[in-house]
């Protein structure tokens, strides 16, 4: 029997300007909201309050974002000096699967733009 080959992944978060983490609504379950009120010491009410709002219908709970130079707003964990996640090891679980693949269609995306405007800290936006 064959053993299963494990694809490398091809692309880098901390070199991201965290595109993904710039969507509108950012789903989180009360798993997410459970896991975030450990992190910060709260109550399950009290971190579903700060840390989420109401979503639409296919996302009932989404989190909250912030002001952001580059995409408007942004998750409201991300440290916008250094673009990276401050809640690493409590972050939702649609933040630890994306991206489901060996690549990122964001990460493509920026180190195309990267080379084409010869400018190793391009951000390109989507909007």
């Amino acid at each position: 029997m064959a053993e299963k080959k494990r694809s490398r992944k091809k692309y880098d978060c901390l070199k991201c300007p965290a595109y993904c983490c710039s969507y509108a609504h950012i789903p989180a379950t009360d798993e997410d909201v459970t896991r975030l009120a450990e992190y910060f010491g709260l109550s399950f009410a009290a971190a579903k309050k700060k840390y989420t709002k109401k979503g639409d219908k296919d996302t009932p709970r989404v989190l909250r974002h912030q002001s952001d130079e580059h995409f408007e707003t942004i998750c409201q964990f991300i440290d916008t000096e250094t673009r990276n996640c401050t809640v690493y090891h409590a972050r939702p679980a649609i933040c630890r699967e994306f991206p489901t693949q060996t690549r990122c269609g964001y990460y493509d995306f920026l180190m195309f733009e990267r080379e084409v405007q010869d400018d190793p800290e391009w951000v390109a936006t989507t909007s």
